[in-house]
Formats: C-alpha cells, sequence, structure tokens
C-alpha cells in the first residue's frame, strides 16, 4: 500500500545502520549527497504517473533525485543492456504483459526473481556485476522442471518463492492494470482471453468484418528485436508474431490449460517416481562429440507421442521432420556449454534451455511426421507433460542455422544483453540489414552445397538448395527474413508510416480453416444467482446454506473471523445448480460469539473465473439467542434482494430528514 511515512522510517533505519548522515534535509555519505536515478517510461501515462510519484516522495525524504525518461527502446540499452555497477539506473517503472492465460505458471517466479533466468540485474553477462540468490534459484527451478511428487509440494514451492522474491524486493509488484480496447460493432469473433485480453493471438485469426482488411491500432509497432531465440520480448512483437507464427501447443484462453495446435499427444508417464526404458533406437544429440548418438537403455519418467500437422512454410517449401530434428540439435547445442570459448552459448538462452536439456533422455522417430519424445520429468497434469516434450520449429531449418552462423561468427548476437557486451546488433529479421546478412550466408552454404551435421543423414544436396533458394528469393521480394507458418505472414514493416501488415496465407496446406477458433468467442461464466443463509446461529448448531448457481460445477466457501482469517472451508459439488452447504456442529461448537464472515465461490471446470458472494452471520450463546430470522438473498452479480436496495434507501431519506432539520435557520456561506 502507499505509505510514504512508513517507507521514510524504514529507509532512514537502513541508511543510518550503513553509514549516512542527514544533513540539512539531505541524505550524504562521506560528504556526498545520496543521488537516485529514476528511468521512468514516457511511453505510458501509467508508469509515468508512478514514476514521478516515487521520484517526488524519494526527494522528500533527502535524496538527490535524477529523472531519466524514454521508451522500451531506450531502456532495453540504459537497464537491461547495461552494467549495474555503473549506477545508469536505480529504479524503472517497469511493466509486463501476458501472452495468454495459464493455469500452472512454472516461469513467472524465475523470470520475475530468480538470477538463474537471466532477468535480474545483471542477466548473467560474465561481464557484468551481477545479482545473486542461490536459494531462489534452487526453488525455481525445481518449480520450473516440476521437481515436485504432489501439487501440494508445488504449491508450497510456490509459497515459499514468494515469499522470498517479496523479501528481496528487487521487482516490486504495485498495481495490476485493466486495459480497455475499443473494437467496430461491425467486427466480430473477438477471443478476450483472461490472460492476454483482447489481444489475445486467437482475436486477430478469428476476427470477422464485411471487409477484406482488418486494422488494429497498437501503442508501439517496434520495440527490441524480431528472432525466435532470444528476441520478440516485449509484448508489441509478440502480439504480431502470435498471428504470422503456429505454436504446437498453447494455453486455453479460459481454462489455461495447455491444448494441442500443430500436434496432437499421447503421454504415457511412470512418474513421479518410475521409470521407462529408451528403445534401442532412440537417439540424442551430443554436443560433445557433435553428433546423434543412440540412447537405447537410457531411462526417463514420461514419453510423449507427437503426431505433427505439418504444412508448407510461407515461402512455399513444405515443413517436415528435418526442421523438427534441428530445432532440437539447436536447443542442445546451444543449451549447454561444453567450454569457455564455446560459441553457442548465450548469456540469455543458454541457462533457459539448460533446464529442458537436462531433462531430454532422447527421441525416436516411428513415421514422417510422428516422434516419440522421452523426458525425465512428471507433472500432475499430463498437459504439462505434453508441453515440456513438444518439440517444434517456428522457422524453416536454414533460417536457424544462417542465423546461428551469423552469431558464431560475432556479427550479430540473438540475445539483448550478448548485444551489448559483444558491441553487435541484437539479431532482428525483420530489419532489412540482419535479413540481407542472412540471405549472404544462405547463398555461401548454397554454393558450397552445405549441410547442417544436425540433418546430414536426412537431406541431400537437391533438397537443401530447394530451401536455400526458397528463402533467399523471399528475402529478396520482401526486404525482411521472417518465414513462418502461421495463418497469416508477414507482407511488410514501414517505419516510416509506423504499419505493419499481414496477409491471410492462403495455402491448402494449412491444417485450419477460417472460424476454427469460434469456440473461444463467449466464455460461460459460472455465477451465483441465488443463496439462501440464515441470519444468525446458536453455538453447536449445524449452519445450512443453500446456492443455486449458474454455468457452475463446484462451491466453495470459507467461514472466516472478523480478521479475515478462515476457520472452516470446503468444496461441494453441484447438482443441478443447486448446492447445499453444511457447517456441522461440531465445528460451530468452536466458534465464540460474535460475527463472522462467509465468502462464497462458484467455480467451473471449463471457465476458470469463479464468481463470488459474501455475506456474514451471528453466532450465539443458547440463552442469547435472537429472534430467528432468514433472509432470501440474491447475489449481485444477477439481481439485487429488495431488502438490500430498501435498507439504503431508508437510510438515506432518515439522513436527509435529519438535516434538513438541522439547516433550518442557516445561510449558505
Amino acid at each position: 500500500r502507499y505509505n510514504p511515512g512508513l517507507a521514510e522510517s524504514l529507509i532512514s533505519e537502513a541508511l543510518h545502520e550503513n553509514g549516512a548522515v542527514k544533513e540539512d534535509g539531505l541524505w550524504t555519505v562521506g560528504g556526498k549527497p545520496v543521488e537516485v536515478t529514476v528511468f521512468i517510461r514516457s511511453d505510458d501515462p501509467v508508469r509515468r504517473s508512478i514514476g514521478e510519484i516515487l521520484s517526488s516522495e524519494l526527494e522528500k525524504m533527502g535524496f538527490v533525485i535524477k529523472k531519466d525518461f524514454g521508451d522500451l527502446n531506450k531502456a532495453f540499452v540504459v537497464v537491461y543492456g547495461s552494467d549495474p555497477a555503473e549506477m545508469r539506473w536505480s529504479l524503472y517503472t517497469e511493466g509486463w504483459g501476458r501472452s495468454a492465460f495459464t493455469k500452472y505458471d512454472f516461469v513467472g517466479l524465475g523470470q520475475m526473481y530468480s538470477p538463474w533466468f537471466s532477468n535480474m540485474p545483471g542477466f548473467n553477462n560474465p561481464g557484468y556485476w551481477n545479482y545473486k540468490n542461490d536459494e531462489l534459484d534452487s526453488i525455481t527451478q525445481k518449480i520450473y522442471t516440476s521437481e515436485f511428487e504432489t501439487e501440494e509440494q508445488r504449491a508450497d514451492m510456490i509459497r515459499d518463492a514468494v515469499s522470498l522474491g517479496i523479501t528481496e524486493s528487487v521487482r516490486i509488484f504495485l498495481a495490476s492494470k485493466i486495459d480497455q480496447y475499443v473494437a467496430n460493432e461491425r467486427v466480430e469473433g473477438i477471443v478476450n482471453d483472461f490472460g492476454a485480453g483482447v489481444p489475445s493471438r486467437f482475436t486477430p485469426i478469428n476476427a470477422r468484418s464485411d471487409s477484406d482488411e482488418l486494422r488494429i491500432g497498437v501503442k508501439q509497432i517496434y520495440q527490441g528485436a524480431w528472432n525466435p531465440v532470444m528476441g520478440l520480448s516485449d509484448s508489441y512483437s509478440r502480439h504480431i508474431w502470435g498471428v504470422v507464427s503456429d505454436p504446437v501447443t498453447f494455453k486455453h484462453p479460459f481454462r489455461g490449460e495447455t491444448f494441442p495446435v500443430r500436434a496432437t499427444w499421447d503421454v504415457k508417464t511412470a512418474g513421479p517416481n518410475g521409470k521407462i526404458v529408451l528403445p534401442e533406437d532412440a537417439i540424442m544429440w551430443n554436443a560433445v562429440s557433435q553428433k546423434w548418438e543412440a540412447r537405447g537403455g537410457a531411462e526417463a519418467a514420461s514419453i510423449v507421442t507427437l503426431d505433427f500437422a505439418f504444412g508448407n512454410w510461407h515461402h512455399g517449401e513444405r515443413m517436415g521432420m528435418q526442421d523438427i530434428l534441428h530445432s532440437l540439435y539447436f536447443t542442445v547445442e546451444w543449451g549447454m556449454q561444453t567450454g569457455s570459448d564455446d560459441k553457442t552459448f548465450d548469456t540469455e538462452f543458454t541457462p533457459r534451455a539448460a533446464q529442458f536439456v537436462d531433462t531430454l533422455a532422447g527421441i525416436r522417430q516411428i513415421d514422417e511426421d510422428t516422434i516419440e519424445v522421452y523426458v525425465d520429468y512428471w507433472h500432475f497434469d499430463e498437459g504439462e507433460i505434453a508441453s515440456w516434450a513438444s518439440l517444434w520449429s517456428l522457422v524453416p531449418w536454414e533460417i536457424s542455422a544462417a542465423m546461428e552462423q551469423a552469431v558464431s561468427d560475432g556479427k550479430v548476437a540473438f540475445s539483448r544483453s550478448g548485444a551489448t557486451s559483444k558491441n553487435v546488433n541484437w539479431l532482428s529479421l525483420i530489419v532489412p540489414n540482419d535479413a540481407h546478412l542472412i540471405r549472404e550466408y544462405l547463398e555461401k552454404f548454397n554454393e558450397e552445397g552445405y549441410i547442417p551435421v544436425s540433418v546430414s543423414g536426412i537431406l541431400n544436396v537437391d533438397e537443401t538448395v530447394s530451401r536455400y533458394e526458397a528463402s533467399i528469393r523471399w528475402i529478396d521480394e520482401n526486404n525482411h527474413a521472417v518465414i513462418s507458418n502461421g495463418p497469416f505472414y508477414l507482407d511488410s514493416y514501414s517505419p516510416e508510416s509506423r504499419t505493419i501488415i499481414v496477409n491471410a496465407f492462403a495455402d491448402e496446406t494449412y491444417p485450419f480453416d477460417v472460424g476454427h477458433w469460434s469456440e473461444f468467442e463467449t466464455a460461460r461464466y459460472p455465477s451465483i444467482k441465488h443463496v439462501t443463509v440464515p441470519y444468525h446461529i446458536q453455538r453447536g448448531e449445524d449452519l445450512e446454506i443453500m446456492v443455486h448457481a449458474g454455468n457452475s460445477s463446484e462451491i466453495l466457501y470459507f467461514l472466516a473471523d472478523g480478521s479475515g482469517n478462515p476457520i472452516v472451508s470446503d468444496t461441494v459439488r453441484i447438482n443441478e445448480n443447486d448446492a447445499g452447504i453444511t457447517v456441522p456442529g461440531d465445528k460451530t461448537d468452536l466458534l465464540e460469539p460474535g460475527a463472522y464472515d462467509i465468502k462464497i465461490f462458484a467455480t467451473s471446470d471449463k471457465v476458470l473465473k469463479p464468481d463470488m458472494y459474501s455475506t456474514s452471520i451471528l453466532v450465539t450463546e443458547g440463552t442469547d439467542a435472537l429472534p430467528e430470522v432468514e433472509l432470501d438473498i440474491h447475489a449481485s452479480s444477477e439481481e439485487e434482494s429488495w431488502f438490500w436496495i430498501a435498507i439504503p434507501i431508508i437510510v438515506a431519506i432518515l439522513a436527509l430528514a435529519a438535516w434538513a432539520k438541522i439547516m433550518r435557520g442557516r445561510t449558505v456561506s
């Protein structure tokens, strides 16, 4: 909460303990004023206001404040790109957004609080000062790789990580913004994802109107870099990338569960404690020996069989298992550091990819579009196992190979921090200069008849030539190297007019028809329509509550004391929209006389957004019981009880009458 007085007392205590002195209202160390540099996002009114308030309050407390204004592009250089030891910034008004609603978030705590994820000050750049916290690393890595045996263990890990993260306060979350979006009334098919909101990837894919052109106003067109390894890290580019590329799996916009997009799956698991032995023809890329090696006899906790829905890439070439194998090669090759001079290492990508690589036991190709993936990974939700093991490629293997060579040669970098430390460009396939750099490598590969070792046993020279020429032709025609597999392709990017044009990918091999995602247009929210609850009960008496709900599967209730501490809670299944709650007398007998709060939640298996109703109840001793009164209460989500409408009106009338009496004889001043 906003409490400047408490903040000043805590800050003053800490500064005094560390030798600072406050003279004439100004904090000094060694006779020099303490300066705080606040980097404020000037392109966001909310964050600008937060930055100004913080600056003003800190100035009042006795600090010299230096304000630095900028957008995300500048923040990438100053905040995320510089060595923290240079002290180019002290505070940054950061913002985050989701691209999808997630039921089991295994990334967030690592991303926001933990050094290993390369998103904390220093970003694991070996030449920088780096924030360290081994305990947070350990807990969040276990959450990330599902090193737990029960849902309760996972919940405990999350509580521990949240507590540590808040205690450290490198990142402090202040507010959750609710953004409003406006659409033309003639546009239908908008999908309002619970996590991403209207900018869900499904909105532009599913939207319909009487025009063949859909215009979407966005806050920014270009911030950061476009590459699928460690680019596309800003929400602005992710919105566009979400319609030009198809993921292999995605999250349901209302349930947050993993569902298949470009592959169906079958999961078999022996976890959390059992093991599956890999067959003799299973293989795995070895980054040390630089070849595919047999993995027969190795063990894994789970096996996921993926049946891919391949189609054509945007440049017309057919997707295939060679793209999957090269993608796996890249993840393993760049997901581990084999030595201090390893060129296939990135300070941001490698630590994250290493978490997956450490669990990957091997793969086995079944046919031209089916593969088995063996992972030493378990989760109580099989959809999460499938998501973890789902291999896929977002760009053709030849684009990936050209990017890899350009980075290995030191001409560009995959990540923001890598680009800063090496003083090269952050690779962006949408920028003409970088696209033509990729073209140069493709031309060289083509002239030399080069076949990457990752696909050397699958492709012949003619097949590689066809790929190289298709990508070269695409870059020549479009002046960018963004080639993917989604329902739209990137037609043009114009920095001058601040526009990006994407066109429908009208290819017969694309697996989904128009309207395929129309089921996501509307969500049937659970609702509490009617609650019957007694006004009071005697100690030792059963508390009976009846709930009438809609679109709901369960009722969750809490009986809490005046401080909000839960005393009794339980879950009740709904039978034909009705549920009865009973708090037995042996529970109410433990309650002291007084008022207690009741909170009731209606939940649904189909939409993870509950409806809530709350009220109070009096508990009395047997001899002090109040007259029996039972209220028939209608939840405010749909209708209001006459009682709750009438009482405020009566009170207001009485108050006005009293005020009128008091005011007689007075004049207006």
